[in-house]
Order: structure tokens, then sequence, then C-alpha cells
């Protein structure tokens, strides 16, 4: 097969690709417009989050027999499409699980304890003990939001902090296992003292934690967000941190980054944004979450298998 890289991704794949006997192609720098005039030439189409798998595109690949995304989202990919026209679409959540799950408990300790807040200090010639007197995980309750590949590895990590940690998916059943709790969401409001998102983006994930979302909860929470942006509905949250529904947010991402998450801050920054910039009680990361050394090559390793089991005679 002949595949064509329109994004960087580790070395690994694709010399695993070309030792099955395949060709590779390197458009991680074509423009869209190069890529929609050389889309019949290819069968595999491996990308990022760099250019958006649109029906115009589908339509003009007509070829292509599988999209594998070196990460976890397929946001930017008309999955339903490409499977009318019988393209395998794969993604490689298990590369970067660990990645996430490992980042999600970060941010939370990094907030608890003012990590972030004492650091700056110290630096700054202030010696403030009291001023930033943390919190302890142990003994309150977590609730995840999405119980896959980092909802799980999140949950695993988790364990040993001495938390109850219950998990809602509503596309799964009979998930309990020997991290979490399966309920629904009205355990998570009335319970939680930690909420971590870990969803796909889809019409039903958008906006999902909103005004509404935040009114029903019992306790005041802290919220970690490690999955996409538009998850959350950013002026809402601000509105719950000022009235105290939110103690704190660890933020991976944001509802205003781009298709590629880069250049947010080229524009004017919009007044919710600039709030969490602003606000001593938001610890902000730039979508790396999943972004380590090890998941760089676990991520190609896993698309290398899932590629090849897909297609075992080419």
């Amino acid at each position: 097969m002949r595949v064509l890289f329109i994004d960087t991704v580790h070395a690994y794949l694709q010399s695993h690709l070309m030792r099955m006997g395949h060709t590779c192609i390197d458009g991680s720098e074509w423009t869209r417009a190069e890529v929609l005039a050389h889309a019949h030439d290819f069968d595999g189409f491996v990308i990022r989050s760099r250019i958006k798998v649109d029906r115009e595109l589908l339509d003009a690949s007509t070829d292509l027999r599988f999209i594998a995304r070196a990460g976890a989202g397929m946001e930017n990919i008309d999955e339903e499409y490409a499977k009318l026209l019988g393209i395998r679409c794969l993604n490689a959540p298990e590369g970067n699980r660990d990645a996430v799950g490992e980042h999600a408990i970060g941010m939370l300790l990094t907030l608890f304890n003012r990590i972030n807040l004492a650091d700056r200090e110290v630096r700054s010639g202030l010696w403030l003990r009291e001023e930033n007197r943390g919190v302890e995980l142990l003994g309150r309750t977590v609730g995840i939001i999405g119980y896959g590949n980092t909802g799980r590895a999140f949950a695993k990590r988790l364990s040993n902090f001495g938390v109850l940690i219950y998990a809602y998916d509503k596309l799964k059943k009979n998930y309990s296992d020997e991290f979490v709790i399966e309920t629904g969401l009205g355990s998570i409001f009335e319970e939680a003292d930690v909420i971590s998102l870990h969803v796909p983006l889809t019409e039903d994930t958008y906006h999902l934690v909103n005004d509404e979302f935040f009114q029903r909860l019992h306790n005041p929470i802290y919220l970690i967000n490690t999955s996409r942006g538009p998850v959350v509905d950013t002026a809402a949250l601000v509105r719950a941190i000022e009235s105290g529904k939110v103690l704190g947010a660890c933020l991976d991402v944001l509802e205003y980054e781009g298709s590629s998450f880069e250049h947010l801050l080229d524009d004017d920054t919009p007044e919710p944004l600039q709030y969490l910039l602003d606000s001593p009680k938001v610890i902000l990361t730039p979508h790396i979450a999943g972004w380590t050394h090890e998941s760089h090559i676990k991520l190609s390793q896993v698309l290398a298998e899932k590629i090849q089991m897909a297609f075992p005679g080419e």
C-alpha cells in the first residue's frame, strides 16, 4: 500500500510499514490543497490534527483503505462517512493513556499543594508557609466521567491515594473493577469532591460541563479536563469559580484551541480565557497530557500493530 503521512509521528511507524513492504510518503508539509490533489494516489493516511479529514477529502481519496490517527480523539475525521465508504478508522488511545493518567495526577497535586504558586514566590524571594498550606487527597471522593483508556489509567494511579472513586460512562455497563465503582451521574453530583473528564468530543459531550452541570453539584469541587476543550463551557466554569461551586480547575485543554492546538493567544484573548489565565485557582498546560517521550513512540507502535492486524495479508 501507499501511505501518506500528513502529520509527523515517531519514525517507528514508517519503519514498520516499510518493513511490511508498504511505501511511505512524507506529506507533513503539504498544504490541504496538495493533499486533496494527490489523495487518490494513497491507500492509507497517517494523521494527527493538522488537516481535517472531511467529506471533501474523503471523496477525493478514491482508493483509501485506512486512516490512522496518532492519538485518541477522532473528532477531526468524519468517521461515519469514512465507514460508509469502507475506510477503516484507527486510533491509538492505548499509546498515551498512561501519560494522560500521570499528567492528571500531577496537575491535581500541584493545585492541592499550591506548588506552582509557591515555586514562583520562592523564586521571587518570598517564603510564605501558612499562605501555602495545602489540602490532601486522602478521604476524598473522585468522580470520573468517561471510563475508557485514559479514565481507567487515571483511576489506577489514583487508587493508591486512599480515595473513593466513582466512574460514569454512558456507553458502557458492568465496568466496576478494582479501581472504581460504576455509578450514574447523580451519585457523582451528590458526592464528588473532584471530577475528572475523560470523554471524546462529540455532539453529546460539547459543553457537557455547563451552568446546569455546576448547579447540580452538592459539594464544591475541583475540576480536571484532559479530554477536549469544548467539553467545558469556559464562561460557565468562570461563573462556577466565582460562585464557589468550583474551588479550582486543572485544564490541559481549552475550548479556544484551534484544530492544531497552536496560536491560541495570537488574537484578542476572550474574557473567560483571560480570567483563567489570571486565576491562582487554575492550573493550565498546553494540551500536553498525552505528550511524553514514551507516548511518542508508543502511539506509533500501537498504530503499527493495528494496521498490521487490519491488513494481515498485505
